[in-house]
């Protein structure tokens, strides 16, 4: 069986995602559609695909089996609710939407349609996480852990990773930090967040997002997350401490530390994640092989996050709804 494949979006995603299903025996890439017509009709010749005015159309063409969404965060729902009503699998881009309420909605209609709606998640394929969950034993009881991204950019570019309308709530955009603390660590009892801005108009010049996160476990974990011209050192570091020691992962190094006692651990290549991401789609597809995540674990996440907005909103610590996932 070979599956029919449409994409939405031509940027840096879109290209990885298409020069995947291109190489996949598995799949022919038919359609694509993007904001930029230039991009996309460049990516169009370079792997034999036809152009689509808009998605809308694109969507709903009969002859595609899967479209794959890699858009703007604000028009992920919209686009993937109209796959599905046309009766397509979908493979979107974190988040699934910006509003939970919606994110829930999209898959119980996949469910009653019997379509893979699968939300990507590369963090929990990379190198870093796979150290984390490997070495997390040697650490014995984990009570906190913090979380940094910090990405200098100088000048702040003007485009959709900087509008609070299309990119949304800094912990909902990059959805990724919040997902790879629940993934480790469980079911978030409660949420306390502040956010701030600088710039104004349609583009902020730079963000600074960070939010204590309380687990019913017990493990208390902080994150922070900015980005923009403000800032002027990159940081992408991940600390977790348990009553035996520290997982320390700064950038591509990490150790494991017992007071004076320092073990290096080796991270894995972050590079090829997005193949790596549509060979396991493909799997489950052709041969209904297990992803290695759900969308419904990526809708716990969104809810989490939107209790980290609302308590930035209200400076108040908000309480998080764990009664359904």
């Amino acid at each position: 069986m070979t599956l029919k494949v449409g994409i939405v979006g031509t940027g840096f995603v879109g290209k990885l995602r298409a020069e995947a299903i291109f190489q996949d025996d598995r799949s022919h890439l038919v359609a694509l559609s993007g904001r930029d017509p230039v991009k996309t009709a460049e990516l169009a010749n370079q792997h034999q695909a036809q152009v689509i005015p808009s998605w809308q159309e694109l969507v709903t063409r009969p002859e595609l089996d899967l479209v794959i969404i890699c858009s703007i965060n604000r028009d992920h729902g919209a686009m993937t609710e109209a796959a599905l009503k046309a009766n397509k699998h979908v493979v979107v881009e974190y988040p699934l939407a910006l509003e939970p309420a919606q994110a829930a909605r999209l898959i119980d209609l996949a469910e009653k349609k019997n379509l893979l709606l699968h939300v990507e998640h590369l963090e929990l394929l990379g190198g870093l996480h796979n150290a984390i969950k490997e070495n997390l034993p040697s650490i014995g009881n984990i009570f906190a852990a913090r979380y940094r991204t910090i990405n200098p950019q100088r000048p702040a570019p003007a485009k959709w990773t900087y509008s609070q309308a299309e990119f949304g709530f800094p912990l909902s955009g990059a959805l990724s930090r919040l997902h790879r603390l629940a993934d480790l660590f469980g079911l978030v009892d409660s949420v306390s967040c502040r956010q701030r801005y600088w710039g104004e108009g349609e583009y902020y010049q730079a963000c600074l997002c960070t939010a204590q996160l309380f687990f019913v476990s017990g493990v208390i974990a902080e994150v922070t997350y900015g980005k923009g011209e403000v800032f002027w050192q990159e940081e992408r570091d991940f600390e977790i401490c348990g009553d035996r020691g520290v997982l320390s992962f700064i950038g591509e190094q990490g150790a494991l530390i017992r007071g004076e006692e320092t073990t290096e651990i080796k991270l894995g290549s972050r590079r090829g994640l997005f193949a790596l991401d549509t060979k396991l789609v493909l799997d489950h597809l052709t041969t209904n092989q297990p992803l290695y995540t759900s969308a419904k674990a990526s809708y716990y996440t969104l809810k989490v996050a939107e209790a980290a907005h609302q308590s930035a909103l209200t400076g108040k610590t908000i309480i998080v709804s764990n009664n359904c996932q």
